[in-house]
C-alpha cells in the first residue's frame, strides 16, 4: 500500500495518473496547501521542501518503508517498482528520462511562473506576464515539434514523460495559449485526456478540494507565496 500526500495541483495529478494507470493500491492523505498543512512537522519528515506530492511506500522492494518527495523522483521510483511506463533498455530509458527532466526543469517551473504572474500576483506586471506567456508558448512549440512524428513524448509508448507533462498543459487557456496553434500537441493532449487512468486521477480533485478550480483566497495566497526560510509567510 502507498500513502499519497496529495493536493490537486499539476504535480499532484502526475502521481495519481501513474497510480491509476498501474492499478497500484493507494490511500490519499490530503495536504491542504492553502491552509498551510505542508508545514506540519510530520509532513516535513517526509517532504523537507514543504511541497507535495510525497509518498510513503509500505511495501518497497527489500522491505521496510520508503518515503519520497519531488514528483519526478516519485514517477521514476514507481516506474522502476512496477517495471511499467519506462523502457528497460538503455536508449529508450534515457529518451524518457531526458523529457522527464525537461519537464521538471523547464515546463513546470516556467508555466508555474506564468500561473503566478497571470493569475495570482497582487499587481499585474506587464513585463513578467509577457515573459512567461512567451516562454510557455516556446515550450509548447518544443512539445509540438517533438510530437510531430511520434504518438507520445518519448516514442510509441505512453510513459512517465507523458504523465509529467500532461497536467501542466491542462490549464492552457489560463496560460494564454491556443492549442489550435500546436496541432500535434493538441492531438496528444486529447488522447491522454481520454485515458481511463487520467479520468480517474482527475476525479479525485473535486472530492479532495471542493473549491477546486475556484479563485484562491487572499489568506491562501499569503501562505502559498509568502514563505521564507522560517516557514512563516511574510
Amino acid at each position: 500500500m502507498i500513502d499519497l500526500h496529495y493536493w490537486p495541483t499539476p504535480n499532484g495529478h502526475k502521481v495519481t495518473m501513474f497510480l491509476e494507470e498501474a492499478g497500484l493500491p493507494y490511500t490519499i492523505k490530503p495536504v491542504n496547501i492553502g491552509k498551510g498543512e505542508q508545514f506540519d512537522p510530520d509532513f516535513l519528515k517526509i517532504a523537507p521542501n514543504n511541497r507535495m506530492p510525497a509518498i510513503v511506500d509500505h511495501e518497497p522492494k527489500g522491505g521496510g518503508t520508503m518515503s519520497l518527495f519531488e514528483s519526478g523522483a516519485i514517477l521514476l521510483y514507481l516506474a522502476e517498482k512496477t517495471g511499467r511506463f519506462i523502457p528497460q533498455e538503455m536508449c529508450g530509458r534515457y529518451e524518457v528520462l531526458q523529457w522527464l527532466f525537461w519537464q521538471m526543469g523547464g515546463l513546470g517551473p516556467m508555466l508555474g511562473q506564468n500561473h503566478h504572474f497571470s493569475q495570482y500576483a497582487p499587481e499585474k506586471i506587464e513585463y513578467a506576464i509577457k515573459r512567461y506567456v512567451n516562454e510557455t508558448n516556446r515550450l509548447y512549440g518544443v512539445l509540438d515539434r517533438r510530437l510531430a512524428d511520434r504518438e507520445f513524448v518519448a516514442g510509441p509508448d505512453y510513459t512517465i514523460a507523458d504523465m509529467a507533462c500532461y497536467p501542466w498543459i491542462v490549464p492552457w487557456e489560463k496560460q494564454g495559449q491556443d492549442l489550435d496553434e500546436h496541432p500535434h500537441l493538441k492531438r496528444w493532449f486529447h488522447a491522454i485526456a481520454e485515458r481511463p487512468g487520467t479520468k480517474a486521477a482527475y476525479a479525485h480533485a473535486p472530492k479532495i478540494n471542493p473549491d477546486f478550480g475556484k479563485t484562491m483566497s487572499e489568506d491562501a495566497k499569503k501562505i502559498m507565496f509568502g514563505q521564507t526560510a522560517s516557514l512563516t509567510p511574510r
